[in-house]
């Protein structure tokens, strides 16, 4: 008995060391670009386009993120894109929310045969050029309700929450409703404030899409001061040129000014950054959001 228990608990040590080695090479590989990407934004264009930046920097400076502080046109694109992710993640979770709800009610007739249309949305659309007319009829090119009112209800996302709404007890409607409550204030005052987890991975997931997106922006914007950042990104990494004259001259300074490379990942990492902020705030109800989304109901 003894002998089965030490080889038991060797099999453990194993198994637990490959695991511990297999995550941290996950860890790695995650993390190593996203680190690459910093160390050569402050490194000098010497060393930058000699190759020699691999795990620390050569050449430490902060010409790159010095010149986005200053550069107006990326602030401005900074603005745009920020505009348009509070306006449309507020829109998606009002939204999603209202269509949910009444979805996720038993009592609701006809809830089937809606699920079941919306549900068709999700394989079949329109098409771009059907979209883009439709866009240019109501007036919305030019204008961040372009980008934002066309996918103001995510299905799959609608689904999610309709399903984490089932899952509450229907003990608490009926007790709200012997308490006086009508639909709106059980859904303000009950289900809303025990769904904190589904509504902030919802947050996540809306924020994050319209944080990154630039494919509407670039099919309804015709004007350069309503780009958001990914879409002057997109541009920097196609052309190699920014809007800035002053980058510009540093890039094609080449040896002791800045690298292209540099600008590039410079701006990559600033446009993610507000999300790698936010996201540890809110990850503890992510997975929980998650989990109880999908499996209750």
């Amino acid at each position: 008995m003894t002998g089965n228990k030490v080889h038991k608990g060797n099999d453990s040590l194993i198994f637990n060391g490959i695991n511990t080695l297999l995550m941290c090479a996950v860890i790695f590989v995650v993390i190593y670009p996203i680190y690459y990407m910093v160390i050569v934004s402050v490194s000098s264009a010497d060393a930058v386009m000699a190759g020699r930046v691999r795990f620390f920097p050569s050449g430490f400076h902060l010409d790159v993120y010095k010149q986005f502080l200053t550069d107006g046109y990326f602030l401005k694109t900074y603005k745009n894109t920020a505009i348009i992710t509070l306006l449309g993640t507020s829109i998606n979770i009002v939204m999603t929310i209202i269509c949910a709800y009444p979805l996720s009610r038993r009592d609701f007739y006809g809830r089937g045969i809606i699920t079941a249309f919306i549900t068709f949305t999700m394989f079949f659309s329109g098409g771009m050029i059907p979209n883009y007319l439709l866009i240019n009829q109501l007036k919305l090119l030019n204008t961040y309700w372009a980008v934002v009112l066309p996918g103001a209800v995510n299905v799959f996302n609608m689904i999610i929450m309709r399903t984490s709404f089932q899952g509450l007890p229907e003990e608490l409607t009926e007790s709200a409703y012997i308490d006086g409550a009508n639909d709106l204030q059980l859904l303000y005052k009950v289900v809303l404030p025990l769904s904190k987890p589904i509504i902030a991975t919802m947050v996540l997931f809306y924020a994050v899409a319209h944080w990154n997106g630039y494919v509407h922006a670039m099919f309804y914007f015709t004007d350069k001061n309503l780009y958001p950042v990914q879409l002057y990104l997109r541009s920097l990494v196609l052309s190699g040129m920014t809007e800035s004259a002053t980058l510009n001259m540093e890039m094609a300074a080449g040896v002791g000014g800045i690298a292209q490379r540099s600008i590039q990942y410079g701006m990559i990492i600033v446009s993610a950054l507000p999300i790698l902020v936010i996201y540890p705030f809110i990850s503890r109800y992510f997975e929980k959001g998650v989990m109880v989304g999908a499996l209750k109901g």
